[in-house]
């Protein structure tokens, strides 16, 4: 059966994530599959990408998550083939395997870019096209060689939906409750965050479970804050160009537009106009003496031996 791995690796008796009920029959071409990613914060926190494929969910574990930049190429690890029910779930895995909080980051519904999908996983290339809330477009899983054959690259190809916003910091919280692990946590597990309780209850891992938890809703607030001091501070130099450009408007308005005269100055006449160092200086020409070289050209006649 295709969920033996997955209910093997799971104690119900103290876990909330769902056993599953038996795969259904193949959806056809034109049913919606689903698709989700989970944000699991267990001894490591990574994200978990799901397609529904034959009635299970196909699982990778991506370690840094989803990137809308197609130059980056995620490593994503196969992993076991997770219920139909498990696409919802949002809670706390007090022990055991995953234990941790797991949040409902994305989930939407996802098309094959290839004719046959089980094809596409033998050979180890699926492109998909991904409409989510946070992710959309198309992508492609591409296996890398060598290894145990569980090693993928999670790509996203470049369209209308492809940029360099870091998605996973942009977008931090659940599309579910809309709120972050912490907020999970009191939620489902209000007692973990009495550490002594924790502890003594054997759940020493969890403790620091929370702790990591607390210290990412810190980041994601201080990252909020620098975002909106970021648009704040955008905004400030938006309106200070508005302002420069009134008042250079208004300088040059006072430039060309002559000043408004009274009916007493229309009368006086135009007023004279004031010598300025930038005025041009009055033309100097040096006269000619002509009736002076004549004397002399005379005396020097007279002069002159007979």
């Amino acid at each position: 059966m295709a969920l033996n791995e997955y209910r093997a690796k799971r104690n119900f008796a103290v876990s909330p994530e769902p056993k599953g009920a038996e795969p259904k029959a193949k959806k056809t071409k034109r049913d919606a599959l689903f698709f989700c990613v989970q944000k699991h914060l267990a001894s490591h926190l990574h994200y978990d990408l799901r397609l529904e494929h034959d009635g299970v969910l196909l699982s990778w574990a991506v370690p840094k998550g989803p990137s809308i930049n197609p130059a980056d190429k995620r490593l994503a690890m196969h992993v076991e083939d997770h219920p139909i029910e498990y696409g919802t779930f949002e809670g706390v895995i007090p022990e055991g395997y995953g234990a941790g909080i797991v949040m409902l980051w994305d989930e939407g519904t996802w098309e094959p870019l290839v004719d046959d999908v089980s094809e596409a996983l033998r050979k180890g290339d699926l492109k998909v096209q991904l409409n989510g809330v946070k992710l959309k477009g198309s992508w492609a899983l591409i296996r890398t060689k060598g290894g145990d054959g569980r090693s993928w690259l999670m790509i996203k190809h470049r369209d209308e939906w492809a940029g360099p916003i870091d998605i996973t910091t942009f977008a931090p919280l659940s599309v579910k409750s809309g709120g972050d692990f912490t907020d999970i946590v009191a939620q489902a597990s209000p007692d973990l965050w009495t550490s002594n309780r924790a502890a003594k209850g054997g759940q020493t891992h969890m403790v620091k479970v929370v702790e990591r938890a607390v210290a990412i809703a810190e980041e994601n607030k201080a990252q909020g804050a620098t975002t909106d001091n970021h648009e704040g501070a955008t905004a400030r130099r938006r309106d200070g160009d508005h302002n420069h450009d009134d008042t250079m408007t208004r300088r040059h308005e006072g430039k060309t537009k002559p000043k408004a005269q009274t009916p007493k100055a229309r009368a006086a006449g135009p007023e004279p106009k004031a010598a300025t160092t930038a005025s041009a200086p009055a033309r100097s020409t040096r006269r000619t003496p002509v009736a002076s070289d004549r004397a002399a050209r005379s005396r020097a006649t007279r002069n002159r031996p007979r």
